[in-house]
């Protein structure tokens, strides 16, 4: 298969996470200028082995996949401080977003592979920094950290989306999303909690990975011809009902 330029791009190694787990791989792109601390905190963990072997202890059929407590059972965390919510960001003109309709006064899109909404461009004059509020969207494959009641308590466990859940919007870090893998995911064996549950073998920072063994990993572009067909027919077909979670880019292992 051939990768043009102008529809695929070469994911960062730095900028993701390679999972090896007991039902395949899973390899999440982050989100750095979404959630720089969480990304930072995933990042740190992973390099420090803290994920490794630890299992996926609650999976929802329709809803996520849940993991990253040493104890198991949802209670457990790392010995780093909890982390502050990240729950919006500000975005720029110079930021890497990619339209795919206005409504209600937001403009839907994603940045990267993140699915995105934001404020509209045009609200970026009236603001001190030129910037506008944008917010991730739980979309399957979506990355984002689980917490308690405490808005600002995420610490080290996470979860993957096995499928839309706009409610956890706003509500929840979004720190990634996976590029290969949603299959693995959706095939996590489902409980709460889950018996003799799925998981990660191994997690790492892709660029950890020793070149001779690293996959190279080709993403689609969202601002690029071939998506953007996509994006149009599907905007056609859905109409008002559209939702960026009604189209993902792809990813392709290459190597």
């Amino acid at each position: 298969m051939a990768f043009p330029a102008e529809d695929w791009r070469v994911l960062n190694p730095e900028n993701a996470l390679i999972y090896e787990t007991t039902k395949g791989r899973i390899i999440v792109e982050l989100a750095a200028e979404m959630a720089p601390g969480h990304v930072a905190r995933v990042k740190m963990l992973a390099r420090e082995g803290f994920y490794n072997g630890l299992s996926f202890h609650r999976v929802v059929s329709d809803f996520m996949a849940q993991g990253g407590d040493p104890k198991g059972d949802g209670t457990g965390g790392s010995d780093q401080p909890d982390l502050r919510g990240e729950f919006n960001f500000r975005r720029g003109a110079a930021s890497n977003f990619v339209r795919a309709v206005d409504r209600g006064g937001a403009t839907i899109g994603w940045m990267g592979t993140i699915p995105v909404t934001s404020q509209t461009d045009l609200l970026m004059e009236r603001t001190s920094d030129k910037k506008v509020a944008a917010w991730g969207n739980h979309c399957l494959g979506v990355a984002s950290m689980a917490r308690g009641s405490d808005e600002n308590s995420a610490n080290s466990q996470f979860f993957l989306m096995r499928a839309a859940y706009p409610t956890l919007d706003r509500r929840y870090t979004i720190w990634g999303r996976a590029v290969v893998g949603t299959d693995v995911i959706r095939a996590f064996k489902v409980g709460e909690p889950v018996v003799d549950p799925d998981k990660m073998i191994s997690v790492r920072v892709l660029a950890d990975v020793p070149e001779t063994d690293r996959p190279t990993v080709m993403v689609q572009r969202t601002d690029g011809p071939s998506f953007q067909t996509k994006l149009k027919a599907t905007l056609e077909q859905r109409g008002a009902a559209f939702s960026n979670c009604d189209l993902a880019p792809e990813g392709r292992i290459v190597r």
